[in-house]
């Protein structure tokens, strides 16, 4: 939880830094955002490489595992392109790239602001952060209303990292290892399928 608020904090310090006109002209630079993008994805690839027993996981998991992440892909593409009817300003590709982002707002983020602009990528980053944040808060609640798998969906990608420690709380260590799998497999998905979205 006080990383999701770091994360927020830095992003309204951001904002007030570039607002007040107080950010050196070097980082105004449209090419710096590539080259984040690229180092993040360098670091995302080192990250999932060495996690041997994530890839452990990965290869040995029943085949039925996989309709974790298959209903968080189905669920959260859906749920977008749903609400894409209710917001007049936002279009059914701009909705579903948000929801493709699945949690992983400093990639999905960055790709967006890239192949879309900022506005829609600022949109993913705050969603994903609260999406992150929502499922530290609520997971008890989610638990009893929906069951056990319900914060490993809720999370994300993020069910790798930041949310597993309350996934295994409230859920049981057993979950772990779903949450753990589902992570990975999301986030090797977010730039494949935010790509796939915007390139239409």
């Amino acid at each position: 939880m006080k990383d999701s608020l770091l994360i927020v904090m830095f992003f309204v310090i951001g904002l007030l830094l570039s607002f007040f006109n107080l950010i050196p002209e070097l980082f105004l630079h449209k090419d710096i955002s590539t080259y984040v993008l690229y180092i993040l994805m360098l670091v995302v690839g080192i990250s999932v490489g060495s996690d041997k027993e994530s890839l452990k996981i990965l290869f040995k998991a029943n085949w039925k595992i996989i309709l974790v992440p298959l209903t968080v892909v189905i669920g959260s593409l859906g749920a977008t392109a749903l609400l894409s009817f209710v917001l007049h300003d936002v279009s059914l590709k701009e909705a579903m790239a948000v929801g493709a982002g699945f949690g992983y707002y400093s990639l999905s983020s960055i790709l967006i602001t890239e192949m879309h602009g900022e506005t829609l990528g600022t949109i993913a980053l705050l969603s994903n952060v609260i999406r992150e944040i929502l499922t530290l808060m609520f997971a008890p609640a989610l638990v009893f209303a929906f069951g056990k798998l319900a914060p490993v969906t809720a999370a994300g990608a993020t069910a790798m990292d930041t949310t597993l420690p309350i996934i295994t709380r409230v859920s049981g260590n057993q979950y772990g290892v779903i949450a753990i799998f589902s992570g990975l497999v999301l986030t090797l998905l977010v730039p494949v399928i935010v790509t796939f979205i915007l390139s239409f």
